[in-house]
């Protein structure tokens, strides 16, 4: 919302400075009416010091549930490996800092950047020299997501983060995870930054944190994307 604040007086105000100088206000009283005229004058227009586009609300109960990007494996990522009758060439392993897996039969194969459906087609293709047919199964158990598949919260919470990106989050489910925010955030302030792949450029949006956390407004609850960034200044007072 645009902030309009109006420094003109409205037609009272404008009698009542017409007579400063009749009744002899000091610039002292004069500082303190302009001040509260001023106030009372952004009251009435509703002035929103956020800024950044704004979100829709996420809905409480999908109507229909959406699919989300595959993941994409990682370095780090824990991965389960089964080959079904052959339960001696599965594996439990840990994707190496150079993005490779060992396991029974298969030495070095690179992991990741792959999603788990084409991992599982590469280990298939590997075993069939051994074995007739084989089905695998890849699931990725624990994540050590890279930051394009990551939900990054900083500035005043309790305890700033990177956390893992999963379906259907939302910002209320981003700020349970660091702790909510600290005493002096300005959480109405915060800005989510997202990349728009379209355009190749980052685009902000305003966010409500306080009205969400503190007065349980569901409407400023909005869903998150891969590689959102949320940004939470402190209060100047």
């Amino acid at each position: 919302m645009l902030c309009v604040v109006q420094l003109g007086f409205p037609p009272k105000a404008a009698a009542f400075r017409a007579g400063w100088k009749d009744v002899g206000m000091n610039k002292s009283l004069k500082f303190k009416a302009l001040l509260a005229l001023s106030a009372s004058s952004m009251a009435i227009t509703g002035c929103s010091t956020t800024g950044g586009s704004n979100l829709p609300p996420a809905p409480s109960i999908p109507a229909q549930q959406q699919v989300s990007e595959e993941y994409i494996i990682g370095p780090l990522d824990q991965i389960t490996i089964f080959v079904w009758r052959n339960p001696e060439l599965g594996a439990k392993v840990q994707v190496r800092p150079d993005g490779r897996i060992t396991t029974p039969l298969i030495t070095d194969m690179p992991a990741a950047g792959k999603t788990a459906t084409m991992l599982q087609q590469d280990i298939k293709l590997q075993l069939s020299q051994y074995i007739n047919d084989p089905i695998v199964s890849v699931i990725v158990n624990e994540f050590a997501a890279t930051n394009n598949q990551q939900v990054r919260i900083v500035g005043a919470t309790e305890k700033p983060a990177s956390i893992p990106f999963r379906a259907d989050m939302t910002l209320l489910d981003a700020m349970i995870a660091v702790g909510g925010l600290s005493e002096y955030a300005a959480g109405n302030k915060a800005r989510l930054v997202r990349f728009n792949k379209a355009t190749g450029k980052s685009q902000e949006y305003a966010l409500r944190i306080n009205d969400l956390i503190r007065r349980g407004d569901s409407k400023s609850n909005v869903l998150l994307q891969p590689g959102d960034v949320i940004i939470i200044p402190e209060s100047m007072f």
